[in-house]
């Protein structure tokens, strides 16, 4: 049986990588992160309002193309102008704002990400931080060369049950890593109700300025409340990225994390339950094949992604077949023992009998907003930020691509960016970009 304390005399190495100390802040402590937020409901919300408890940061604009959804966040910064433009509050209030947070629907991260980065803001973005892999290089390409502290809105990245599930992998309680499972209940479409274009729909809420909303995609026209905007885009191929591209972000965060995953798959293929050229499948399985790390049993690492509903088996694992998987997580086997771990729960560890219920520390969490801004005062920064983000994004948006072309696997040249048996899945690397909205990548 491994005892916790063996896992603390086997943990120091990784203890020390994950344990963040407090970030000492810039010398003139009494200076502020002038921060804008760009989409201000939903998630926008949070985000927003996450920052704004942080005691050096001040709010000095506000941007979301529906003014209806600006009201709460009105409260936070009575002074700080409203526009529903981004490139109005970039130009209007540039000189006054060192940081955006950008909370809008996929499909917009990189044209906005881009141009705050090209106007020297540090960016914290939500996940996946682009709609394309095209999209995802340039955006890392850029916050590299600019020097800007950038985060990916993984906030679960810096949560103790994530933290601590890294932390024991890392201590070599499962040994190597051989095999991994993820998987959600999420489905790829059911949030809009609508698998095709509505026909007939309703007037535009006067609040609402659609062109900007469309934005790079093709336009269309206003579907009615919560087809697209605000809640069902997730479900558009146009906008969204389904359930993968909202949920595979969280779920596969603590496993490319633990073993230090820097590369692209080698190879995709998935099957589904249907799809039409609208909405992504109601179901998906996705079998993954990535470059072995040194934390991995082998040079190559098996990792199938599942949701709408689908579990894996527990065959070849240390989990009985008479324990229930969680509706969401990962099962992640080692050539020692097997991590169940839930999404937003503590990881367990099997064989039950082999491993005490206090077999590993749990971390504290970290906020992850706070983490950000930290950063961006001291010049630090922090982890996930779009070096990695770009990795995890590219990894997922893979995954769809290889949804588009049922049980064939395609073979990935990272290096070249391209699919090297299947040219036809290429097109899928980019977009056209809608006239006035180019994005040259």
């Amino acid at each position: 049986m491994i005892r916790r304390r063996e896992f603390l005399a086997q943990t120091s190495a990784a203890a020390t990588l994950l344990a963040c100390p407090a970030i000492v802040r810039g010398q003139n402590l009494n200076s502020r992160l002038q921060v804008a937020g760009i989409g201000c409901d939903g998630k926008g919300w949070s985000d927003i309002k996450e920052m704004s408890d942080h005691a050096q940061t001040q709010m000095v604009g506000f941007c979301d193309i529906d003014l209806a959804r600006t009201e709460k966040v009105k409260q936070l910064a009575p002074d700080a102008p409203v526009f529903q433009n981004f490139k109005d509050l970039l130009a209007d209030q540039g000189d006054k704002i060192d940081a955006v947070t950008v909370s809008t629907p996929d499909h917009m991260h990189a044209y906005i990400t881009l141009d705050a980065l090209a106007q020297g803001k540090h960016v914290y973005c939500q996940k996946p931080l682009t709609h394309n892999v095209a999209e995802s290089r340039a955006v890392a390409k850029a916050a590299k060369e600019s020097g800007k502290i950038t985060r990916l809105g993984n906030q679960i990245h810096s949560h103790t049950f994530y933290r601590s599930a890294v932390a024991a992998i890392q201590a070599g309680l499962i040994g190597k890593v051989k095999r991994v499972h993820s998987w959600s209940s999420a489905t790829g479409h059911g949030k809009s109700g609508h698998i095709s274009v509505p026909k007939n729909p309703p007037p535009l809420p006067t609040s609402v300025n659609w062109d900007l909303w469309v934005g790079v995609a093709p336009m269309r026209d206003y579907g009615g409340d919560r087809v697209y905007h605000p809640w069902g885009w997730r479900d558009w191929q146009d906008f969204g990225n389904g359930a993968l591209g909202d949920f595979g972000c969280h779920i596969f965060d603590p496993v490319f994390t633990a073993i230090e995953m820097n590369k692209a798959p080698l190879s995709m293929k998935a099957d589904h339950s249907g799809m039409n050229d609208q909405v992504w499948p109601a179901q998906t399985r996705v079998e993954y094949q990535f470059p072995g790390t040194k934390w991995t049993a082998a040079d190559t690492l098996e990792v199938t992604w599942y949701d709408g509903g689908l579990l894996p088996s527990v065959s070849g694992s240390h989990v009985p077949p008479t324990d229930a998987l969680p509706s969401q997580g990962s099962l992640i086997i080692g050539d020692k023992g097997t991590m169940v771990l839930k999404h937003m729960g503590r990881a367990k560890l099997y064989p039950l009998d082999q491993y005490a219920t206090d077999a590993f520390d749990d971390l504290p969490s970290l906020n992850h907003y706070h983490g950000w801004v930290d950063g961006c005062l001291s010049g630090q920064q922090p982890s996930d930020g779009f070096d990695y983000g770009a990795k995890l994004t590219e990894s997922v948006l893979l995954g769809n691509i290889a949804v588009r072309y049922a049980n064939k696997k395609l073979l990935w040249d990272e290096p070249a960016m391209k699919i090297t048996n299947h040219n036809e899945a290429n097109q899928w690397l980019r977009r056209d970009y809608r006239a006035g909205w180019k994005l040259d990548v």
